[in-house]
């Protein structure tokens, strides 16, 4: 589960949030500046499992030096 790039990302979104959400109450101010304190490492660790173990399931570069997905190669003319 600590290795599922999915995980990671719905997880510290859900995270920020309630974050969010915990920052438009007074009575929650305390315990939102906690959930802040802790944030960093969370967006560490997903960043981390997006590089280490997420797949990319879109079409190879090739010999190109760049590529779009939503263009034809022969469509993109000269800039």
């Amino acid at each position: 589960m600590l290795r599922n790039d999915t995980f990671s990302i719905v997880f510290v979104t859900l995270y920020v949030f309630i974050y969010c959400v915990l920052l438009q109450f007074e009575s929650t101010l305390s315990f939102a500046i906690g959930m802040l304190l802790f944030s960093p490492f969370l967006i560490f660790w997903m960043v981390y499992t997006i590089l280490k173990y997420g797949k990319y399931n879109g079409k190879g570069l090739g010999d190109d030096e760049f590529g779009y997905q939503d263009k034809n190669k022969d469509e993109l003319g000269v800039f």
